[in-house]
């Protein structure tokens, strides 16, 4: 089969491309912006990339167009498809008929710690010898890569593993399905880590997400399993529109939980205790991911012995708190979080790591729900035990106003390069400066790295 795929160089439709590629599709695909190092991961795997959206792409004549959520009416590919009536599918649409039908599918959902705690289960099966297929938003470091289909290898001879962990995202399908992404995913077992208002740009409110929640608990089959925050209060929300199938609770007393002491986190459920996890992530956050992939990870049949041993040798996923840098005594660390909450996890973790050290956060408020200033009230509290606040946004005006709050610790621009030298200018060893955004953020990490190093050749 060849598919042609719209949009091919976002992180979900990008693993799609690797996956049928691996599944021995022929692929190609276009995106408006086609450069590394998407493109160089793409074109390393022999897929050809077309940049923009071009008409004359139909003359390709592949057996089936597969069009990425940034597509939209007008686009001209896409309206040349529609005119001449050629087979055209959604990415998970594609992936649900293609690669999980008959699968053993993990689904994580949830509005924070999707990336992670798919890495984590994804890595429990892998060190069990199940060897999975995933699909996640990240590069696990265990993998170097975000997609594969999971092949068992036995005397020489191939074979797709059941078992799929994927990324469940409530997003929106595409322009001509406006259903969440994870409702293609038909798992056995869900995860549903956490639930808060997100993506303002296409739910109008918390019962909007809900609803779409609620339809995601509705296909997992009675003899599967929901796996599920049980603090988080939307959650509980959801469950009680209709549920049916068994519930294991985590993060609450009669489910699974944890005690942290000083050199490892006991895992309890139910009250009887499973055993001691040793490892070095920070934050309660990711003790929370951890009890959720190993309740999913014993329904697939892992003893929780097994799956501690694998967490304590995860390795974070990509723009996870990695430490991208060290320079004259300056940590630079680089981070995917870019809601409120998230925020307010990563700069806490950090603290409790880092004691009485200086946290220098630097933000870029880039997502659409934050553009449109849904967050502005919360925004300040979530950088409040940070020492120093910087903000790099050219167009969320509010940004200034909502932060004005934390006073003289915080200072907004619109120019990088300038961003940078201030960074520079108060940077001091043994400061952290923790980098917060869900895109590239300019190559701001590297460019701080070079200049904090300019700056110590300077002084010497």
């Amino acid at each position: 089969m060849h598919i042609h795929i719209l949009g091919i160089c976002g992180t979900f439709m990008g693993g799609i491309a690797a996956i049928a590629k691996e599944a021995g599709h022929q692929v190609t695909g276009c995106d408006q912006n086609v450069y590394p190092p998407m493109s160089t991961q793409l074109e390393s795997q022999g897929i050809e990339l077309i940049s923009g959206f071009s008409a004359d792409q139909t003359q390709l004549r592949p057996d089936i167009f597969v069009v990425g959520n940034v597509v939209t009416r007008g686009n001209p590919l896409m309206e040349a498809i529609l005119n001449r009536n050629l087979p055209y599918s959604s990415g998970p649409q594609w992936l649900s008929e293609n690669i999980l039908s008959n699968r053993w599918v993990l689904a994580v959902a949830g509005t924070h710690g999707k990336t992670t705690t798919s890495s984590m289960l994804a890595w429990i099966l892998e060190y069990a010898g199940l060897h999975p297929g995933f699909l996640i938003g990240g590069i696990p470091q265990n993998f170097a890569t975000s997609a594969r289909i999971g092949f068992n290898l036995s005397e020489d001879v191939r074979t797709v593993s059941p078992f799929f962990v994927i990324e469940a995202d409530e997003y929106d399908t595409a322009f001509f399905d406006k259903r969440s992404k994870f409702i293609h995913y038909r798992p056995r077992v869900a995860i549903l880590n956490n639930l808060e208002f997100d993506h303002a740009d296409i739910f109008q409110d918390i019962a909007a997400i809900q609803r779409q929640f609620h339809h995601f608990v509705r296909i997992v089959p009675g003899e599967g399993l929901v796996i599920a925050n049980g603090a988080d209060a939307h959650l509980k929300q959801v469950l009680e529109q209709g549920c049916w199938t068994p519930v294991e609770k985590f993060g609450v007393s009669d489910g699974w939980h944890v005690k942290q002491g000083n050199h490892a986190a006991e895992i309890f459920y139910q009250q009887q205790t499973q055993g001691f996890l040793q490892w070095d992530l920070l934050g309660e956050h990711n003790r929370m991911n951890a009890l959720a992939a190993v309740a999913a990870a014993r329904y697939a049949g892992i003893s929780v012995d097994v799956a501690m041993e694998a967490l304590s040798l995860f390795r974070n996923v990509k723009r996870r708190m990695e430490i991208r840098g060290k320079v004259n005594g300056v940590t630079i660390y680089d981070d995917f979080a870019h809601h409120p909450t998230a925020i307010q996890t990563t700069v806490s973790g950090l603290r409790d790591h880092v004691g009485q050290s200086r946290i220098v956060a630097v933000l870029e408020p880039r997502s659409n729900t934050m553009k449109m200033g849904v967050w502005k009230d919360k925004l300040a509290n979530s950088l409040a035990q940070a020492d120093a606040v910087f903000c790099y946004s050219r167009d969320a005006g509010w940004i200034g106003d909502a932060l004005v709050g934390l006073g003289a610790k915080m200072q907004c621009y619109t120019d990088l390069p300038v961003l940078i030298a201030a960074i520079a200018e108060v940077a001091v060893p043994g400061d952290h400066v923790l980098i917060m955004s869900n895109g590239g953020f300019g190559g701001i990490h590297e460019k701080l790295i070079n200049t904090l190093s300019l700056c110590r050749k300077n002084h010497v």
